[in-house]
């Protein structure tokens, strides 16, 4: 995962052309702007608004774009520069690695929409101590939506992007690991709503993502052949 807080997009390039390369082209970046957490300070910074987090977020994905496709790069951003930056010979993958944007605001799906193959949420934060699953479910749709209205103005279809969720974070976030058949109808129910993935914590004791481990692992192994 790639993020403003505590990486460059010329090193992050550089490591990615390396992980392309030695994976063989089976490498995604996922990508987000980074939270208020402690990876917000964990160069030592003081943690950026949330606008200034945006605006470095935008300039990051743009420049990190450029620098996996083009073989030389010279930029000078207002956070961040290249000076005849070289990645030869570039990714495995063509034109590049495939990028999938963790975004929520109108600036962030159009982010996706324009540098994306792929889409990541964890659903509404404001609904995860006291919404419920139906309102995720709608919340969710929503979201949906407005990716789909944001490729529509970058001459894109929206079917184009994977589309990612992050469980463990919604109103529901226990429910999907608590058997292989919560699951599999949690999974349904937002492949319905266009989700081509759904991605589950590995479990860790005594925190949010407290799970059965061998409920985990019937998961892993049975689920997908379950939803058909």
């Amino acid at each position: 995962m790639g993020s403003p807080n505590f990486r460059h997009p010329v090193t992050l390039a550089k490591d990615l052309i390396t992980l392309d390369d030695v994976s063989d082209g089976r490498i995604t970046l996922g990508i987000g702007a980074g939270g208020n957490g402690f990876d917000a300070t964990a160069l030592g910074q003081e943690a950026w608004t949330p606008k200034e987090r945006a605006d470095r977020f935008g300039e990051f994905v743009a420049l990190l774009d450029r620098l996996l496709t083009e073989d030389a790069v010279t930029e000078r951003g207002t956070f961040y520069t290249a000076d005849e930056a070289r990645n030869i010979p570039g990714c495995v993958q063509r034109p590049r690695l495939p990028f999938a944007v963790a975004a929520t605001g109108p600036r962030g799906m159009r982010l996706a929409a324009r540098h994306g193959q792929a889409w990541v949420t964890t659903g509404d934060p404001k609904l995860y101590e006291e919404g419920t699953p139906e309102q995720s479910v709608a919340a969710l749709r929503g979201q949906i939506e407005r990716l789909g209205k944001a490729c529509a103005e970058t001459g894109r279809e929206v079917a184009e992007l994977d589309k990612i969720l992050l469980t463990g974070f919604t109103p529901d976030r226990s429910r999907p690991l608590e058997s292989v058949e919560a699951f599999v109808d949690f999974a349904g129910r937002h492949r319905e709503l266009g989700f081509t993935e759904i991605v589950i914590h590995w479990p860790i004791p005594d925190s949010d993502f407290a799970a059965d481990q061998a409920v985990f692992e019937s998961i892993a192994t049975e689920a997908l052949s379950r939803l058909g």
